[in-house]
């Protein structure tokens, strides 16, 4: 490989690093806990530590680089870190560092240097930071929204395909009624339905979801309270296991077991928590915080088609709507690639030609139910 082929991989292998080591100091500026503040620190630290070994051997074949800026996905995560908690971004950037684990696996200046230890260090701690977190991820009603979108915990992902569904589905029934040849009084109409119809239903389904969760999960507490009241030797044991399971030796996990089972309360809390998978403080979430957050991104995403048709009329308004539509699966095509890594320009065309599509062929069925029902 001749160095301007090593001086390529060098600058984008910087760029990540630069881009890792800001992020985490948002992370650590934007975390209350303070542990886990000085997690976030200690990997920025090693971040800029990477950065600066890629900066050596960039001098070393002869490439001069200046003052790199973070990227733009960087800088949109950090912000919204900053307004809405790390936890909301945490799943993002764990997806992220998971799939960078092995990037430096074969190359050789990363192996001498440890790199490539170092970041799958990186992924081991940021997805036991994520595991940590109670309900995932802060802003909890977000990350249960959208039961059939629930990837990892993402609350960002939930956030962004909720808005989407509201969209797609009613741009596609706006231009199915425009293509029947309705005037622009029955397309606002029939989109108010729409937008309200469908945010009611998915506000309904998301209700449904978290409170049968919320049950079941319930009835699973209620049988190991049950369980530790009537088997209390056998309940112990099982923590015995589990904390043998995670790395204690036996006389370790049962001196903890028998410090937990003293106090009937916490053993039934640890026990939930650690057999079950199930934080008892929060069983799931609100079902009406969780109904509500999906309303409101339907809701946000559905308006769009049908806010022109409340000024304008006949072509006009829907050029307009086309036009409105058109910008926000271009911004959700671009909220898309924060959690994906690809290009935002590839993200935000690809999501404009399917809402379009989608739009295109409801138009068609319009238009030709139109004629067949105009004779």
């Amino acid at each position: 490989m001749d160095d301007k082929d090593a001086a390529s991989r060098y600058r984008a292998n910087l760029q990540g690093e630069v881009d890792g080591a800001s992020l985490y100091r948002a992370l650590a500026e934007a975390e209350k806990d303070p542990h886990l503040s000085e997690v976030y620190r200690r990997l920025s630290a090693v971040e800029e530590a990477h950065a600066e070994f890629w900066r050596k051997q960039l001098g070393q074949v002869g490439a001069n680089v200046g003052r790199l800026q973070p990227g733009w996905r960087t800088r949109m995560l950090a912000w919204l870190a900053r307004r809405l908690g790390p936890q909301f971004v945490l799943p993002t950037i764990s997806d992220f560092e998971r799939r960078d684990s092995r990037q430096y696996d074969k190359q050789k200046e990363a192996v001498a240097g440890g790199l490539h230890m170092a970041e799958r260090s990186h992924n081991r701690v940021v997805q036991a930071v994520v595991d940590s977190l109670p309900g995932g991820v802060s802003g909890g009603a977000l990350a249960r929204l959208e039961g059939r979108h629930r990837m990892g915990g993402n609350a960002l992902r939930a956030a962004v395909l909720g808005a989407n569904d509201g969209l797609v589905s009613n741009l596609s029934l706006v231009m199915g009624v425009a293509g029947a040849a309705a005037d622009s009084r029955a397309i606002l109409l029939t989109g108010l339905a729409g937008l309200v119809a469908g945010a009611c239903s998915m506000a309904m389904g998301e209700w449904l979801s978290v409170t049968s969760s919320r049950e079941l999960n319930q009835r699973q507490i209620d049988i190991e309270a049950d369980e530790l009241a009537r088997m209390p030797d056998e309940e112990k044991e099982e923590m015995v296991l589990i904390y043998q399971a995670k790395g204690l030796g036996e006389a370790e996990a049962r001196e903890l077991a028998d410090r937990l089972m003293a106090n009937k309360e916490t053993a039934l809390d640890t026990l939930v928590r650690e057999e079950l998978g199930i934080d008892p403080a929060e069983l799931g979430g609100s079902p009406w915080t969780a109904a509500a957050s999906s309303f409101g991104l339907f809701a946000a995403g559905a308006i769009f088609p049908v806010a022109p048709f409340f000024w304008l009329s006949g072509v006009p308004a829907l050029l307009a709507s086309l036009a409105a539509s058109g910008l926000a699966l271009v911004l959700i095509g671009g909220g898309t690639s924060l959690f994906t890594g690809r290009g935002l320009m590839i993200s935000a065309l690809r999501q404009l030609l399917i809402g379009f599509a989608a739009a295109a062929v409801t138009y068609g069925i319009g238009h030709l139910v139109g004629v067949s029902i105009g004779g």
